[in-house]
């Protein structure tokens, strides 16, 4: 460092330009080898695929604009389903679940790969000539920026929002600790804390921005990358369903900051000078780069904003109150008129808990818990089911509320006749929501 200290003293002027040069010389396509030729066409025929709906389910936000992804699931449709069919002997039937990581997911991610090794082999023996891609390669960083920016854009504000991560309901907080799934406990623990949730949503929002332009690529990469590493590791050692999503982002944020890896390595690690980045210039003329550069900004802050909005919105629905909400304990169950225990373990009732509308859960003497989407007619007194992972699955129960801490409910469920007086018991004081921050400790409140 002394050295280069004294050569930035005397010939600051030359050191600078040494700098620019060697940035310049970086600019300059050399011929690439056969290699990282191939390697490349692969890269750009994969990620193209990939990219392609993240762009059409952002046009569908735009008025009319939800016909592309339609045609595009259409048209992939079949190869999936024959893919599925006749080379992995599964049923790839896609359905909606929730999940990103659904049969159909994978089927598809195969197809998209078989689909992009082709392409890369007809590519080669067509294009054999050809001595370099280095336009290409930065036309593919813009899209590639975009596409991820966009995502995580996206997945930020539904938590700077908290939406993704509501509060834990009442059945959750009633749950006992160890019946819940990893997953849930995942949820629990964001939702529990919405200053962490929010300081997530911030970390996911703020690389998604700086990918929007180019000098702040590099930096929103490292961020995306960082961010994205901790939700893999999250996605994949508490079984969440988002880990094809998640993998792939993080894909996309290494190939990102891959680009500036020699500078980045000069700059952090080495304890060396790095040269500047050279500015490849893809559009020429001046008025049009401020032109896309406000455009970039627009949407930028466009995107965020309308997140956030829907977010909100998200939220608002997610958070309201069920009618009949409170815990309810069992008095009185009767299955085909019979009392006493029933010999069928899902109508083994000891409380049925109701919090947000839409939903409701019972809680069987074993502590385990059933979950139920809820439809409710309050005017006929009559709550419509299905179950959450079995959509054709469809039950109806009727209740009267003779008190307001009483309960009763009858109908037919599992196939058989069932009946239940209950009464609202008051609601806990919630350790996990009531212990609210302490600066001082004397010991650990490690319950």
């Amino acid at each position: 460092m002394a050295l280069l200290d004294r050569s930035m003293t005397v010939e600051p002027e030359l050191a600078v330009s040494t700098f620019v040069e060697e940035g310049a010389r970086e600019a300059a396509a050399h011929e690439w080898g056969p290699v990282k030729r191939t390697l490349f066409r692969f890269a750009f025929s994969y990620l193209s695929l990939y990219l392609l709906p993240l762009f059409l389910q952002a046009l569908a936000l735009l008025p009319h604009g939800d016909a592309p992804i339609g045609w595009y699931y259409q048209l992939c449709l079949p190869a999936v389903l024959w893919v599925g069919r006749h080379l992995l002997a599964v049923d790839a039937t896609p359905h909606p679940s929730g999940s990103g990581d659904a049969m159909a997911d994978w089927v598809a991610a195969l197809c998209s790969l078989l689909l992009a090794l082709a392409a890369t082999v007809v590519w080669s023996l067509l294009d054999r000539k050809r001595t370099q891609y280095a336009r290409l390669y930065e036309w593919l960083r813009v899209g590639v920026r975009f596409g991820l920016g966009l995502t995580m854009i996206e997945y930020g504000g539904i938590k700077i929002v908290p939406s993704q991560f509501p509060p834990p309901s009442l059945d959750r907080l009633a749950q006992p600790f160890g019946d819940a799934s990893p997953m849930g406990l995942l949820w629990a623990f964001m939702g529990a804390s919405a200053p962490y949730t929010i300081f997530a949503g911030l970390s996911e929002w703020l690389g998604g921005v700086l990918l929007f332009f180019r000098r702040t690529t590099p930096l929103g990469a490292l961020v995306s990358m960082a961010v994205m590493t901790n939700i893999v590791m999250l996605n994949y050692c508490y079984d969440v369903p988002v880990k094809l999503l998640s993998s792939h982002l993080l894909v996309l944020a290494v190939f990102l900051a891959a680009h500036d890896l020699r500078r980045l390595a000069d700059l952090l690690v080495l304890n060396r000078p790095a040269p500047a980045a050279p500015d490849p210039r893809l559009i020429q003329w001046r008025g049009l780069r401020n032109a896309a550069l406000a455009f970039q900004a627009v949407v930028a802050i466009g995107f965020s904003a309308f997140m956030m909005s829907s977010a909100w919105q998200q939220r608002h629905d997610r958070t309201g109150r069920s009618p009949l909400r409170g815990i309810w304990n069992v008095e009185e169950l009767q299955v085909d008129g019979q009392a006493g225990p029933p010999g069928v373990e899902p109508l083994r009732w000891r409380r049925l808990i109701f919090d947000r509308p839409g939903a409701f859960a019972v809680q069987l003497t074993s502590d385990s818990r059933q979950r139920y989407r809820l439809k409710l007619d309050e005017a006929h007194k009559a709550m419509a089911l299905t179950k959450l992972d079995d959509p054709a699955w469809k039950s109806s129960l009727a209740y009267q509320r003779p008190a307001p801490d009483r309960l009763t409910v009858e109908g037919t469920l599992e196939g058989h006749k069932v009946r239940a007086s209950l009464h609202r018991v008051e609601e806990p004081r919630f350790l996990l929501l009531t212990r609210g921050f302490h600066w001082v400790n004397e010991y650990p409140f490690n319950r």
